[in-house]
């Protein structure tokens, strides 16, 4: 038996589907890149329908590489962006709309009712969450209030609603299994971390038939299987992305932190097997369901991290590549004074301004080209910051390594200036597709491949370590002119 376990990792712009061996090698990858929709300003879309073939398209690939079949699959394990929203006709499996991105600000209007009605404690006791357009249950109450039709759909029992997974697990199985995990229910807003189930009050809150809602399993089970392939490969197992990025980085125990540079930057910080509450702006999510336990986490989002390097490239013309952005980063020895805050969506931790928009400040005449790319790059780092920090005093604990993955921590210029800005080690692992490993890992903890902890952090050798160079004197100047640059986009100001 050879052991191979496929990961499907759709993410927010692209899917992909990595194949990995027991010692979590990767055998073959492929990516298949789709649209991005923005019908007004600040509102995200995808076609749900080609989120479904890209990442099909992406395994067939996958498998073609390496000249596989799917009888050769173990276990198939699932993870994504989570908190986009997607509603379908069970009857037809036709989406009624299309995902509502979590990126998508259209019912920000509603949040800031919610708040005005001090509504935020009972989200926050519940959920775990604040209250934000980010997460899916105002985008799920848009789509029953605004799309026709759909309201009467749903208490009629003929829609259903899902984050990503569900929709992948529903349509992989052929209409057979409507589920999700418990990472991606807690970034809903309608479940409760505690109880473990879909929270009747905020249900009638956002007025959300249950009927519509998908059951909550541990991230690594049999869901299902699919024979999407041509032969049945069993689903065993699913998480959202960042949570699944923890598992593949193995932060099994508490105080351990990564972070991921995607789209967005994604810190977590696992709590154990008691969520932990913050009383400021962070959030706190359930990690995962494994090991026959529940796990809790931390978590701070910077919501534009590589997403400005997209920009730069796509909206400004200023890159041809992502790659390219290290090479002019290192053709200036410094920004010449100039900061970017890309608040394109808002701020995330710890400053939750849905309302802040991105400014590029301390232009003068001498600025060029590569100095905007560095302070872009600079950027992200700045905003990882302020989340770590925000972290490391809420859980009353110094971290002296961060662990992180994600397409953008492949930049050596990013790493180091992130190591330097933090005074602290940056581990970057050998396979930096981490999501897609950590579902790797739950379901070959769920089909047998793995026994346990132990048998999957066998796998973890050889990081790159990047260490602090900076003087701290330097540093603290830069952050100062960071955090003057942040405070000229609040909305607040």
């Amino acid at each position: 038996m050879k052991e191979l376990l496929m990961a499907l990792d759709q993410g927010t712009t692209s899917s992909r589907c990595v194949i990995f061996d027991k010692g979590s090698n990767i055998i073959s990858s492929a990516h298949v890149e789709f649209k991005q929709i923005f019908p007004k300003d600040g509102w995200v879309e995808h076609d749900a329908c080609e989120i479904l073939s890209s990442s099909l398209e992406a395994a067939n690939r996958a498998l073609a590489e390496a000249n596989l079949d799917a009888k050769d699959i173990s276990a198939l394990g699932l993870t994504n962006q989570r908190e986009t929203a997607i509603v379908w006709d069970k009857r037809t499996g036709r989406p009624l709309y299309n995902a509502v991105v979590w990126q998508c600000r259209r019912t920000s209007g509603y949040c800031d009712q919610l708040k005005a009605e001090k509504y935020d404690a009972v989200i926050k006791g519940k959920t775990g969450l604040v209250i934000d357009a980010y997460f899916s249950a105002t985008k799920l109450k848009w789509i029953l209030d605004f799309v026709p039709g759909a309201r009467e759909l749903a208490e009629e029992g003929h829609a259903l609603f899902g984050t990503v997974d569900s929709w992948l697990i529903w349509n992989l199985t052929g209409g057979k299994v409507h589920a999700t995990d418990y990472t991606n229910a807690s970034r809903t807003m309608l479940f409760n971390i505690h109880t473990l189930e879909w929270d009747q009050e905020l249900l009638e809150k956002f007025a959300i038939p249950h009927k519509m809602l998908p059951k909550v399993y541990p991230s690594s089970r049999i869901f299902g299987v699919t024979d999407a392939f041509g032969c049945e490969i069993p689903i065993a197992g699913a998480a959202g992305d960042q949570q699944a990025a923890l598992f593949g980085q193995c932060c099994f125990e508490p105080g351990a932190i990564k972070n991921t540079y995607g789209t967005g930057c994604f810190i977590l910080m696992n709590t154990g097997e008691s969520p932990a509450i913050s009383s400021s702006s962070l959030l706190t999510t359930i990690a995962w369901g494994a090991f026959g336990k529940v796990e809790y986490a931390v978590e701070g989002s910077v919501f534009i991290a590589g997403a400005v390097v997209s920009w730069m490239r796509d909206e400004l013309g200023l890159i041809r590549e992502a790659s390219e952005t290290e090479s002019f980063a290192r053709s200036v020895p410094d920004t010449c004074g100039v900061y970017l805050v890309p608040a394109f969506v808002g701020l995330g931790a710890p400053h939750w301004d849905q309302h802040a928009r991105g400014v590029i400040s301390g232009l003068t005449r001498a600025a060029s080209k590569s100095h905007i790319i560095r302070a872009a790059l600079e950027s992200i780092a700045y905003q990882s910051y302020d989340v770590i920090k925000a972290m490391e005093a809420e859980a009353d604990i110094k971290a002296s390594i961060i662990k992180v993955d994600g397409g953008a921590s492949a930049n050596d210029f990013l790493m180091q200036f992130q190591a330097d800005i933090l005074n602290m080690r940056v581990s970057r692992p050998t396979v930096t597709e981490s999501s897609a490993l950590g579902a790797a890992y739950l379901a070959g903890l769920a089909a047998g491949v793995y026994s346990g902890k132990e048998d999957i952090m066998k796998n973890m050798t050889n990081p790159l370590v990047f260490s602090p160079q900076m003087a701290q004197d330097e540093a603290d100047r830069l952050l100062d002119g960071w955090n003057k640059a942040v405070s000229r986009c609040m909305s607040k100001i």
